[in-house]
């Protein structure tokens, strides 16, 4: 260093620090032997915190602001120094900066897959990335428990102990969250806000606060995401039979265009499969175009006139069940396919029948009997 240069920093009188990276967290103010005049002014902007060490010792932080040097404003710095009657040298003392403003963006990923045990798949492993938000919102506890005497630290040095401890809680906030992997997609919003307060008190006992955490993807192992593929595409085509008859007719199409021999005879295998696939098509058809016999509908069925209003219709056996509890009497109107009309029970032969273990009523008493 040349004499001039020693000079001009021996005379400058203004402590401050102007940020022209994107990335510094911390920057020493350089000055000589690290002397400070008395009285100087120290400049603090806005998203900076000025901190004072003495002997290895962090004594006086200050806020976005302009002060004077002064006993007034190192209380802390001036007990230390032992100025009783006031003080007008020079002092040695070094001046951290602390850039305390927000930084965006700062990646976050997981090296090695995250194993989980989901409600519907079971084990699974995921791999999931993102971003995150942070500042310095302790510029002291930052000081002492990473800067150290570094005279300038970046994010470049911090990131890497930053996602380790994501990563880390990544899978515990994700088991306890409960979500499942089919439905993660849909609540990235909610994971990212669970997650940065389960990890915020990590960061803090660094004096980093945890502003927002974002998760951007959350992945399967590529031989689970091909079977969901299959998956999908087996739900996107849906009736599997008229799917075959399709692919069927396109393969005979194709053959139908080859000219040569060997177009002839695939196309004549094709269309044997083509006829075996559409005979069964109509086959199934056919069958299904048939209902199944009804429940109960073995033998026939009767309507029954109860309290003068149609009921039914019942099978035989739900009509003698009401012939023994005397809810269809032998007067009682039952109607069946093949009836011109309704008629009483006891005249249609087979609901005469079911009362033959019934007696008939009672005859009324004679006069005089």
């Amino acid at each position: 260093m040349g004499i001039w240069d020693r000079l001009k920093k021996e005379l400058i009188d203004i402590v401050e620090w102007t940020d022209d990276s994107s990335n510094t967290l911390v920057h020493r103010f350089e000055r000589f032997n690290n002397e400070i005049k008395w009285g100087a002014k120290l400049i603090v902007r806005e998203g900076q915190s000025a901190v004072f060490v003495n002997m290895g010792k962090i004594a006086d932080v200050f806020t976005p602001g302009m002060y004077t040097l002064d006993s007034k404003n190192l209380p802390i710095l001036s007990t230390l120094l032992g100025w009783k009657y006031g003080f007008e040298s020079p002092f040695k003392c070094e001046v951290y900066f602390v850039n305390t403003r927000k930084f965006p963006d700062q990646k976050w990923g997981t090296m090695n897959p995250v194993m989980l045990r989901d409600a519907e798949f079971g084990p699974v492993r995921l791999r999931a990335f993102g971003t995150y938000v942070f500042r310095v919102n302790d510029p002291a506890v930052f000081l002492r428990d990473l800067v150290g005497t570094e005279g300038r630290f970046t994010t470049d040095e911090i990131i890497n102990q930053f996602r380790n401890i994501i990563v880390t809680r990544l899978g515990d906030a994700m088991g306890e969250s409960r979500i499942a992997v089919l439905d993660l997609a849909a609540h990235y919003n909610e994971l990212g806000d669970f997650l940065t307060g389960a990890i915020g008190p990590e960061f803090g006992k660094y004096g980093v606060e945890l502003s927002h955490l974002l998760v951007e993807n959350v992945s399967l192992p590529p031989e689970v995401e091909q079977a969901l593929d299959k998956r999908s595409s087996m739900g996107v085509i849906g009736n599997m039979h008229a799917y075959t008859q399709y692919q069927a007719a396109e393969a005979l199409r194709d053959a139908a265009r080859n000219q040569g021999a060997a177009g002839q005879m695939s196309g004549l295998g094709v269309g044997m499969i083509m006829a075996n696939t559409l005979g069964q098509s109509v086959s199934g058809a056919a069958a299904s175009a048939v209902p199944p016999p009804m429940p109960g509908a073995a033998g026939p069925v009767f309507h029954v006139a109860i309290n003068g209003q149609p009921t039914g219709p019942f099978g035989a056996e739900a009509v003698r069940e009401r012939v023994a509890s005397g809810q269809v009497t032998r007067e009682t109107l039952v109607w069946k396919p093949g009836l011109a009309g309704w008629m009483a029970a006891s005249q249609v032969p087979e609901v005469a029948a079911m009362f033959a273990a019934i007696p008939p009523p009672v005859p009324p008493a004679t006069p005089g009997a």
